[in-house]
């Protein structure tokens, strides 16, 4: 039996840059791994197979829906050829829909664990390359850690990991579609485009004061407009000792940046304030590979 675990991540800065004639949107992303995972444990079968112990997950399943784990192996095989199927097994932490990668970063960790499974060989490139198939930040949560994401998400630079740095996150109670808030996007007058080079710098040079005063989202005007508790939620974190707030991905979770010493204050805080919600503390840094 293999195991894989796989990371969540946040958006430090996401900027778009603009959008193709297929559809797809070009993006600049400084996209950081963070303690939150699903767990995967991979063993041979002859046919592909998944167990989960999300009730979300599994009515998809019931109802015919390819999940994005059982997409990786399809994308797989087809890629290397048939080489056998798996029984596998996921334990879900990561929410859904929740702009932190859940769904890719399992898919991820299904590539990762069926190379390693059936000895494969494939370079951690070359999983990359088939990560591309499947999803856009699938590329990125194969190598995890710290980087910067272009093009539509394929092209990767890895940047100096950071030292150890405390979150809280907190996911809302509500829905997002992340192709409503691109199309919303793409409406926009005038869109924000955040920094990215300066949160690059920020980020080699483990600056956390820079990290803090470059985080910014493109996307965030759009669903906050859509979902105002997404700033109130950032509103409650700065005026009870975070750095820094900000909504990762397309929404609606909103994670602050904090020192360690107040995250679990900021912790108890939030969970009195927002009962019904995903609250929880986290970090990002040098444990995470």
């Amino acid at each position: 039996m293999i195991k894989e675990e796989a990371y969540a991540k946040i958006n430090l800065s996401l900027d778009v840059s603009g959008r193709r004639d297929n559809g797809y949107h070009d993006v600049r992303m400084v996209m950081q791994s963070i303690s939150l995972h699903d767990t995967l444990t991979f063993e041979k079968r002859e046919d592909f197979s998944l167990a989960t112990d999300n009730v979300e997950l599994t009515k998809e399943s019931d109802e015919g829906k390819e999940n994005i784990i059982l997409k990786a192996c399809r994308v797989l095989t087809e890629y290397k050829g048939a080489f056998g199927g798996a029984k596998i097994t996921l334990t879900k932490r990561i929410p859904i829909a929740a702009g932190m990668a859940g769904g890719s970063t399992d898919a991820a960790a299904t590539l990762r664990g069926l190379n390693r499974l059936y000895d494969l060989g494939l370079s951690l490139k070359e999983l990359e390359t088939i990560a591309v198939k499947i999803g856009a930040d699938v590329p990125f949560c194969v190598r995890g850690g710290t980087a910067l994401s272009e093009g539509i998400g394929e092209i990767l630079t890895t940047l100096k990991t950071p030292s150890e740095t405390k979150i809280v996150i907190v996911k809302p109670d509500i829905n997002v579609s992340t192709k409503d808030v691109y199309e919303a996007f793409d409406s926009l007058s005038k869109p924000s485009h955040p920094d990215v080079d300066a949160m690059v710098k920020a980020v080699n040079d483990d600056d956390l004061d820079a990290v803090v005063s470059n985080l910014g989202n493109s996307l965030e005007a759009v669903t906050k407009g859509l979902h105002p508790i997404i700033g109130e939620i950032e509103d409650f974190m700065l005026s009870n000792g975070a750095k820094g707030a900000l909504m990762s991905g397309s929404g609606p979770t909103v994670f602050a940046i904090t020192d360690a010493e107040n995250a679990s204050a900021l912790e108890e805080k939030l969970k009195q304030k927002y009962p019904a919600y995903y609250v929880k503390g986290h970090f990002y840094g040098k444990t995470i590979s």
